[in-house]
Formats: C-alpha cells, sequence, structure tokens
C-alpha cells in the first residue's frame, strides 16, 4: 500500500509540474505576442504571471524581453528589476543592451550605468577563461552586424520603407556585412567554429548571424561546419534551423521550420514553402521555436497551420 500511494503522490506531483510549466510556456507566448503587437504593459504583466509559474528558472532571454516590455510600458522600476534578474540569470551580450532601443528611454534614469556596471562585471567573472582577443574580435562583429539592423524600423517608421533613408541604411548595412564576413570567413578557415566554453552564447551566436546575413555559396561552404557545432552544443538548435531553412529557400527548396518568409508579387510577405506544413509547429516545439502562428504576428501575419 505504501508503495502505491508513493507512486500515486510521484504521479500527481509529475502532473502537476508539467501542467504548471504548460502554463509558463502558454503565458510567456502570450507575453511575447503581446510585445509584438504593441500591448506592451499587458506583455510585460504576462511575463510576471509566466515567471510565477515557472518551477525552473526562467532564462535569461525570457527576462531580458520582460524588461524590454516594461521599459516600452514606462516602468522603468520593473524595467531595472528585470534586467538585474537577467544579469543574475547569465546574460551576457552587453553590446545589446547598450543598442537596444527598447531601453532607450531607461538611459537618462541614474541607475542605468550603475545596472551597466554590474553586467559588465558579471560578464567579466564568467570570461575569465574564455579567449579574450578572440571574444573581443565577435563581439566588434556582433555591435557591427546589429548597429545598422537595429535602426531600421525607426528609420522604415519615420521616413517610409521605400525613402533615400532607407536604401542608405540598408547600403550601410550591406557595407558592413561584407566586411564583417571576410573577417568571419578568415576565423572559420584558421580556427574552426568557436566554442561556447573560449567566447560564450554571444560569440557563438555572432558566427552564426554573419553567416545568415550571407550569401548562398558561403553559406553551402559552411553549414556543415554549423551542424557540427550545433551537434556538439555550440549552437543552438533554433538558430541553426534558421541556417537550414534560409539555405534550403535559396536552393530552391521547400524549408523545415518555417522560419523564412518571402514577399510576392505585390510585395506582400508570405512563407516560402514549407515541407510537411501540416507537421511544422511539431518541429519548431521539438527545438524550442515558438508556433508559426505566433511568429506570423511578428510580420503582420495571420497564420494557420493546415489540418493534418
Amino acid at each position: 500500500m505504501k508503495k502505491a500511494t508513493t507512486l500515486l503522490a510521484v504521479l500527481l506531483l509529475s502532473s502537476s509540474l508539467v501542467f504548471a510549466q504548460s502554463e509558463f510556456k502558454k503565458l510567456n507566448q502570450q507575453a511575447a505576442d503581446a510585445y509584438a503587437a504593441k500591448s506592451y504593459k499587458s506583455s510585460g504583466e504576462l511575463y510576471d504571471q509566466a515567471f510565477k509559474q515557472a518551477k525552473a528558472a526562467p532564462t535569461s532571454t525570457d527576462l531580458y524581453n520582460a524588461a524590454c516590455s516594461w521599459a516600452l510600458a514606462g516602468n522603468t522600476t520593473k524595467a531595472f528589476q528585470y534586467l538585474d534578474k537577467a544579469t543574475v540569470a547569465g546574460w551576457e551580450n552587453v553590446a545589446h543592451v547598450k543598442q537596444d532601443t527598447d531601453l532607450t528611454t531607461l538611459h537618462a534614469d541614474k541607475r542605468w550605468l550603475p545596472m551597466l556596471t554590474k553586467l559588465q562585471a558579471a560578464v567579466a567573472k564568467v570570461e575569465a577563461n574564455y579567449n579574450k582577443p578572440l571574444k573581443q574580435q565577435l563581439d566588434s562583429i556582433m555591435a557591427s552586424d546589429q548597429g545598422g539592423r537595429m535602426k531600421i524600423q525607426e528609420v522604415e517608421k519615420k521616413y517610409g520603407p521605400n525613402s533615400t533613408e532607407m536604401t542608405a541604411l540598408w547600403k550601410e548595412i550591406e557595407v558592413t556585412d561584407a566586411r564583417n564576413l571576410q573577417r568571419i570567413t578568415k576565423l572559420l578557415d584558421t580556427h574552426g567554429w568557436p566554442k561556447k566554453s573560449e567566447v560564450g552564447n554571444t560569440g557563438t551566436q555572432t558566427v552564426f548571424l554573419v553567416i545568415q546575413h550571407s550569401n548562398l555559396p558561403t553559406m553551402e561552404k559552411y553549414f556543415p561546419m554549423a551542424k557540427q557545432a550545433m551537434e556538439r552544443g555550440d549552437l543552438a538548435k533554433s538558430a541553426f534551423a534558421l541556417l537550414q531553412d534560409r539555405l534550403l529557400m535559396w536552393q530552391g527548396k521547400p524549408q523545415i521550420y518555417g522560419s523564412q518568409l518571402k514577399g510576392d508579387a505585390n510585395g506582400k510577405m508570405m512563407f516560402h514553402t514549407i515541407e510537411d506544413e501540416a507537421h511544422v509547429d511539431e518541429r519548431r516545439a521539438a527545438i524550442g521555436m515558438e508556433p508559426l502562428a505566433s511568429y506570423a504576428k511578428r510580420f503582420g501575419l495571420e497564420y494557420k497551420v493546415p489540418v493534418k
């Protein structure tokens, strides 16, 4: 009887944990959707609820996203609280924090510089055994890769997508991408894909982004190296999925995870053909990607997975 009772207790506990985590994922996704819809206060509140449901510690990315929502909602206190929590949880991308326009309203606050100092100190402690010259090189590349791209929304909103200013920005991004690609391909040819243990998550993400922003021959050449990095844990599966989808699209083949969109004859955004589309959300969930309907909302699209 004791064994049966113990087993029942374990099953009940397991069931409650699964329910709690499913609630966390549901609320976390709703928070991301609210952010995409520019309902920033609702997004922040949903993140608050999600973290209360979480049985495991929220990731630094989730906490950082909550900080962005609250900053955009005008609640600077909550924004700084979540930035502090993101730092403790291991957020390491200092350059992104400095450039992120979501946090612009915090820059004049007296808590901004102390927060950056604390973040930089935490990152320095984690990076004590990193390959510092290589890490610094990758940090510089990341900052330049994202610098122009983080201006896109602001410039497009202010001047329009077909404006002279927008054309100039894209030209600036193209020049930067070409320069960064030369640096990254030289690194890959001489050093190989760097390990997280020597450059951290942001470092390996930088290599991925530059290859993702390159051209078909370059992607084909380094795709096997990226796959090896993913298999040994030095590149996130979700990042590799983006690279794989883009490569397939440029090769004229169906994508697997539905990450790539293109413009139709009228310039309207649409998904590139998806292989076995009825099961796309299952594949996305298996590697930690959000449902395709939620992803579509980021681009102002309504999407429903075809009936199986």
